[in-house]
Order: C-alpha cells, then sequence, then structure tokens
C-alpha cells in the first residue's frame, strides 16, 4: 500500500519508496518536479526500490514521481511531499535538539576547484555558502590562522563577507591555504582553497607539454591537435596551417612566415587550467587529402609568442578505387537507346537511297509510246522480240529523219491501200524495231504497272 502524501521535518532523512517489481527487472528512475534526480545531487540517492533524501531543505517539497519501465510496459507511482519547518515557540531543549540540522554546504558545484593560480595584481573570490538549522557561523582562517580584516596590510584590499572571501589586488602575501569553518550547534564542516599568487616575469608564452604531436587519420576520420600554453596573464591561441606550393589561389588571404606562407585557421575557446596553464584543441572532422600538412600552435601575449608544429597524414580512400571500374564500363544510356538510334539513322538513310534510285530509272525512260496502246494484232510475239533483241539491240539508231515510227508506218500502209485499192498488198518488214524492253512501276500506294518501249528504225 503507497501513501501518496508524505511530510518530513526539516533536516531529517526521508525515504520514499518505490514498490515495484517485474520480469525482466524494470528501470527505475526518479523525478522531482518534472527534473530528472542524477547523481549530482548529493543529498538524494536512487536506491533499488526507494529514494533517500538526506537533511531534507524547504526546497525539497514538491512531486516525485517514481518511473519502472521494461520491454513490457511501464509504471509511476506518485508522491507529494511536504517539508514541516522548526515551530517558532519551541524553547526546551529537547525541541531544539529535535529540530537542529547540522550544516551543509549548498552550491557545491562552486567550490570543486579548490587549487587557484592568479598573477599579482588580479582577484579571486573564494565561496563556502552553507545552510543548516539553526543557522551556522562562518570563519575563515589563513594557514590554520584567523583572518581578520587588519591583517596583512601594505596596501592588501581584503573584503571578508558572510560566504565569500574576496581577495583583490593580489600580491605574493596572498599566497597560502585559506579554510572555512562552518558550524553550530549541530555539528561544523570545512572547506580549503589553495591560492597561489603568480610573480610576473614580462615574459613571452612557454608551450609545455609535447603536444601538438604528429598525428594520422583515416580519409573521413575525425582528430584533432591540442596546444597547452603557460602564460603569465591569458594569452592568445592561434592555429595555423602551411600552405603547400601552388596552393596558394584557394585560399582568400595568407601570411607569410620565414620562407612558407601559412592560412590561418578558426580557433575554439582557450580553457584555463587550474595548473595556471591555458587550453585550446583544433578539431578535424571528415578529413581529406588536403587536410594533410604541416599545423602549427602560436602562443602569444604582449611579450611575444612561442610556436610548435605537428604534421598530419591522412590515409587514402579506397572507396573510388572500389568505383572506378564499373563506372568507366557503365554506358550512359540505355541499351535499346544506343542500338535503335543507329538502325534508325540506317533505315532512313537506305529509303531515301531506294526512291531517288527509283526516281533516276523513272526519268530514264526516253519513248513516250507504250506497247500497251498498240492493237493486239499489231504486237510482235514475245519471242520474237526476245531473238530480235540481241541481234538488233547493238545497231546504232540514224536519227529522226531518217527513221519511222511504227505509228506513221501504220498510217502509211492505210494510205497506200486507200489509193492503189484491194490489188496492193501490205507489206511487210520484218525485225524492223532496233529495241524492246519492258519498264515496271511500283507506287508508294501499292499499284504496280508494267508497259514496253519499242523503238524502230527505217
Amino acid at each position: 500500500r503507497v501513501v501518496h502524501r508524505q511530510s518530513i521535518r526539516l533536516g531529517r532523512t526521508m525515504k520514499l519508496p518505490c514498490p515495484v517489481e517485474g520480469d525482466p527487472p524494470p528501470l527505475i528512475m526518479w523525478t522531482k518536479d518534472g527534473r530528472n534526480i542524477h547523481s549530482g545531487w548529493t543529498r538524494f540517492r536512487v536506491l533499488q526500490h526507494a529514494l533517500r533524501i538526506k537533511e531534507v531543505e524547504t526546497d525539497d517539497a514538491g512531486t516525485y514521481i517514481c518511473k519502472a519501465t521494461n520491454g513490457f510496459g511501464s509504471v509511476n507511482i506518485n508522491y507529494t511531499l511536504i517539508v514541516i519547518g522548526e515551530p517558532l515557540n519551541y524553547t526546551d531543549k529537547t525541541s531544539l535538539h529535535w529540530t537542529s540540522v547540522r550544516p551543509r554546504f549548498t552550491q557545491p558545484a562552486k567550490m570543486r576547484k579548490r587549487v587557484i593560480a592568479r598573477p599579482v595584481g588580479s582577484s579571486v573570490r573564494l565561496k563556502c555558502t552553507a545552510s543548516g538549522n539553526p543557522r551556522p557561523d562562518i570563519v575563515w582562517l589563513k594557514d590554520n590562522r584567523p583572518l581578520v580584516d587588519e591583517d596583512g596590510g601594505g596596501g592588501r584590499d581584503e573584503k571578508k563577507k558572510k560566504w565569500t572571501l574576496s581577495l583583490k589586488n593580489l600580491t605574493p602575501e596572498h599566497s597560502g591555504k585559506y579554510t572555512c569553518h562552518v558550524s553550530n550547534r549541530a555539528g561544523e564542516i570545512n572547506a580549503t582553497y589553495k591560492v597561489e599568487v603568480i610573480q610576473r616575469t614580462n615574459s613571452k608564452p612557454i608551450l609545455t607539454g609535447t603536444h601538438p604531436v604528429n598525428t594520422t587519420v583515416d580519409y573521413g576520420g575525425t582528430t584533432s591537435f591540442q596546444c597547452k600554453v603557460r602564460s603569465d596573464v591569458k594569452p592568445v591561441i592561434q592555429w595555423l596551417k602551411r600552405v603547400e606550393a601552388g596552393d596558394e589561389n584557394k585560399f582568400n588571404s595568407t601570411i607569410e612566415v620565414g620562407d612558407h606562407r601559412f592560412v590561418v585557421l578558426p580557433t575554439g575557446e582557450v580553457w584555463s587550467r587550474p595548473d595556471g596553464s591555458y587550453l585550446n584543441k583544433l578539431l578535424i572532422t571528415r578529413a581529406k587529402e588536403e587536410d594533410a600538412g604541416m599545423y602549427i600552435c602560436l602562443g602569444a601575449n604582449t611579450m611575444g609568442y612561442s610556436f610548435r608544429s605537428a604534421y598530419l597524414t591522412v590515409l587514402p580512400d579506397l572507396k573510388p578505387q572500389i568505383n572506378a571500374v564499373p563506372t568507366a564500363t557503365s554506358p550512359s544510356l540505355p541499351w535499346p537507346v544506343i542500338i535503335g538510334i543507329p538502325a534508325g539513322v540506317a533505315f532512313i538513310f537506305g529509303t531515301a537511297l531506294l526512291w531517288f534510285c527509283q526516281s533516276k530509272r523513272t526519268c530514264s525512260a526516253s519513248s513516250p509510246s507504250s506497247s500497251s496502246a498498240l492493237p493486239a494484232a499489231q504486237r510482235l510475239p514475245v519471242a520474237s522480240r526476245e531473238r530480235a533483241c540481241p541481234t538488233l539491240a547493238a545497231q546504232p539508231a540514224n536519227g529522226d529523219k531518217d527513221c519511222l515510227s511504227y505509228e506513221d508506218y501504220v498510217a502509211h500502209q492505210q494510205l497506200l491501200l486507200a489509193h492503189g485499192g484491194a490489188a496492193l498488198a501490205p507489206k511487210v518488214y520484218p525485225k524492223i524495231y532496233t529495241d524492246i524492253h519492258t519498264h515496271t512501276h511500283s507506287h508508294v500506294d501499292g499499284k504496280v504497272h508494267q508497259h514496253q518501249h519499242i523503238h524502230y528504225q527505217c
């Protein structure tokens, strides 16, 4: 049975159960007012079947949800947590002891950096914000000795507040260990910072460590160079890439250093490290062949600069070699198109040539007469024409004045019969023709006709 409304006294430990089982075992996740509870919540701890809250504060009140999930579904259990504060009329020792809460730091994320290095003349703030019941007191110590306003002197400006110690215009005398001591009747806690004031040497930056180092990356892969610089003040860190001979026109602007030209690359954020150095990284993604070459990390301040170089090697890409063979042999057009275009051209050319030859043969006919127009009785037998053609084909024509056409010959014979009467017998001249040839015409509409040309000699 789950009681969805829970209440707890301020400073006590609360445990919210999550009685959920499943097969397979479910994944448990807790939220408060819609925010996921994770390991960064130092007073909260997610147990196997519960959520434990240590030293409950007023801000811990709210809506809590336990969500259990496996591959078959999920279930939620809701809680409303009420935090009960200290009554104002508590006067007896028992009540005071029952409501007492030992101190705790409320901003631990701002206290993670415990070693701080600053140059002379700079400033630093040390935080020790805490809470408890009753409200705790704080005392600052330097090297285990109480720190008072009049300590130090010498123009040093120390301003001590309730939870933050501010040190300005730092001098080497500020170096040491600073401890905040927070306590009330329920307990006490401490936190110590180490402050190191660096004397300015008026020197140029120094590249520490071995970075950047030579690097090899696959084609299309990701890699990075890093550069670590030590400087009295925050330096400017810049990355350069040497421009190979012949590639100057690929870049809008380059700078000349010695005998080489370099292109300035975009630079990311410069991070300050606890040891007083500064770090910057150059990220190279989707590496290509043109990314290979020499890179330089340049660290500079008002006193000068230092640099160090490293080489990037990009391994060749094997994919284009694999795809080269099918790409070269594969046609760019479908094979029916490749075959159909030459066939269509040949068909059109052949049709035009056939029409041209047929037209030439038709035009070459020289006699307008046709044997089809002659009477059947006046036509020579086919066999006689065939015998006559070989014999007389070679004989030359004598011209129009020496020749008489067959029609003229028939008309002449009829004239002789009309004048001479029936006593005049017709005179037959065998083999008077010099040439007989036949023409066959085929029209585009499918009609076919044939006629003969007969040439005669007087």
